[in-house]
């Protein structure tokens, strides 16, 4: 074209071109969509069922809904089918409109992020650290996780709660899990605690603020957060659970705290919150880069959590996320900003997982987008995997137990025919051998890269899961104690922080915990006890005598319990 064509014809000759594009890209795009619509059904089709919950789905592309639909019913007892409309519980999915409203009311000038917690939230013990609202946001401020807790304890999660007990419990800790910004731990308490903070600073409740700064401004408007169960939440999905008789039973709950979780959201109503990542209506400016501003350790290392958001790669594509889980709803909203691609999942049956379930959806969109598969590098492609067989002799030299030092994880490896064995969690896999001491493990959720180190007093096992994270097992022997033994850990044991009393008690010559899981604890090395995902270490006195424990049950450590 030349130079010097007059801009009237140029625009027209455009019009004619981007016209013709449009229009043969719209029919290719009518004909495909036929098929990925048939292909995201079939993931969703056990669900897809008027006897069944299931789930809402968004799929948005390009600033569009592009296919959306309702898999099962949101009530059984009414038949009423779900929809994009349904309003579901979005359980922790809700912690980033929590983060939302901190970053608006910082924008206001009714706080900064980098305050002290204390400056609002004045019965918070002093740890002799500062514990920012970064920290919360973050997920580094050391604080126990509330809800864990109270599993500890003697309360019981469908009951009737007020905010000043979950207040209460969270100030009576006496001690952190870690000094804040040391570690990176989740914790419900922090953003329980971070709606206190809302209601401190601005004088509105979380609910009044977040209808106020981005609910209404967004026009989102089957949106609360759910502060008081007694609330008619319109259109609601009902949460439901496996029954006991392999049935399937309705979750009624009471439970109505807010910030941890509370948020009540549809599909439709997502769709507007995602296109607010393109074009921010909300506030002064900052929102969308602090929502998306990865935490940072003390150390200098830099987290995938940012606040109320993972910052994550998938198949070598930026995404940004969060689920959650709670009462009968499962729920996950995956983003890839660069794409403008979403997939919203929000379901009302606890044994489904949407997580999984974002991830195929957006497998069948954007399969020609992705840059790497698990374990495959953009730049080569993967070589074909070649095995070795070892002589069972070898396979035997590596049998035995062995332990994470930094998790508790135990691996119990031993040798089912041409390949050893691991047994974790009440999981089992295999590993094939590559070399006499590389081997591989693939399963339907994970594959494992192993290498063998030999060390003087046994071997160590060095782990590489497929997605980047790294582990290392010591070898170590497990504890076979006999009735005599456990006869020492029998008694009562209490903690005031949770104000409540462990009795242990041997039967059958194992250790029970009154009133406690059903199973008995298993012991691991001397002292040493797991129980139902808790590890129990018991404490000796100077006489050798048992006096007292200490219990980690992941998002709370180090708690500790004297003998009664």
């Amino acid at each position: 074209m030349k130079a010097d064509l007059p801009r009237s014809r140029i625009a027209l000759a455009l019009a004619v071109c981007v016209v013709g594009f449009t229009a043969r890209a719209a029919l290719a795009q009518e004909a495909s969509s036929d098929a990925q619509k048939e292909r995201v059904d079939s993931l969703f089709a056990e669900w897809d069922d008027p006897n069944s919950p299931g789930c809402a789905l968004g799929v948005i592309g390009d600033g569009q809904l592009i296919y959306k639909r309702g898999y099962g019913m949101a009530n059984l007892e009414h038949d009423i089918p779900l929809s994009s409309r349904s309003v579901f519980y979005i359980a922790s999915t809700s912690k980033q409109f929590v983060a939302a409203s901190i970053i608006l009311a910082a924008e206001q000038g009714y706080l900064s992020l980098d305050d002290d917690i204390r400056k609002y939230l004045t019965e918070m013990p002093d740890y002799g650290t500062t514990i920012t609202i970064r920290h919360l946001l973050n997920q580094t401020s050391g604080i126990r996780d509330y809800l864990t807790l109270w599993g500890l304890g003697d309360d019981n999660f469908a009951d009737i709660h007020e905010p000043e007990e979950a207040y209460e419990l969270i100030t009576r800790q006496n001690a952190l899990n870690f000094d804040p910004g040391d570690e990176y731990l989740y914790s419900n308490s922090g953003y329980f605690l971070l709606a206190e903070i809302i209601g401190k600073a601005t004088g509105r409740t979380l609910k009044e603020y977040a209808r106020e700064v981005i609910f209404e401004p967004l026009g989102m408007e089957n949106s609360h957060f759910h502060d008081d169960r007694l609330h008619i939440s319109k259109h609601r999905a009902i949460g439901h659970v496996p029954a006991e008789d392999g049935g399937i039973a309705m979750y009624v709950s009471n439970f109505d705290l807010v910030g941890s979780g509370g948020l009540h959201t549809s599909v439709d109503d997502l769709y507007l919150w995602d296109q607010n990542f393109y074009d921010n209506k909300l506030g002064d400016g900052s929102l969308l880069v602090e929502l998306q501003r990865r935490g940072v350790l003390n150390n200098g290392d830099t987290l995938t959590y940012a606040a109320g958001l993972e910052i994550a790669e998938y198949k070598g594509l930026r995404a940004v996320g969060h689920g959650g889980s709670s009462q009968g709803y499962r729920a996950d909203m995956l983003r890839f900003p660069d794409q403008r691609f979403t997939v919203i999942a929000l379901c009302n049956f606890s044994t489904i997982s949407p997580s999984t379930l974002v991830r195929r959806v957006a497998d069948i969109y954007l399969a020609d987008e992705y840059t790497e598969q698990p374990g495959v590098t953009s730049s080569t492609a993967a070589p074909p995997i070649e095995y070795v067989t070892l002589p069972q002799s070898a396979l035997e030299e590596t049998t035995g137990s062995y332990r994470n030092p930094v998790t508790g994880t135990i691996w119990n490896v031993s040798v089912d025919e041409s390949k050893l064995r691991v047994d974790v969690n009440n999981f089992t896999f295999h590993l094939n051998a590559v070399s006499d001491t590389e081997f591989k493990g693939v399963t339907d959720f994970f594959s494992v890269d192993v290498e063998l180190e030999q060390l003087d007093d046994g071997t160590a096992i060095h782990a590489v899961f497929d997605d980047g994270e790294t582990a290392s097992y010591e070898p170590i022997e497990l504890f076979e104690p006999d009735a005599s033994q456990l006869a020492e850990y029998a008694g009562s044991f209490y903690n005031d922080e949770i104000d409540n009393t462990w009795v242990f008690f041997v039967e059958d010559n194992a250790l029970f915990i009154e009133d406690g899981p059903d199973e008995p604890c298993s012991p691991l090395v001397k002292d040493e006890f797991t129980v139902a995902g808790i590890t129990i270490n018991f404490l000796r006195d100077e006489s050798d005598q048992i006096s007292g424990m200490v219990v980690d049950a992941g998002r709370v450590t180090n708690l500790e319990f004297a003998r009664k």
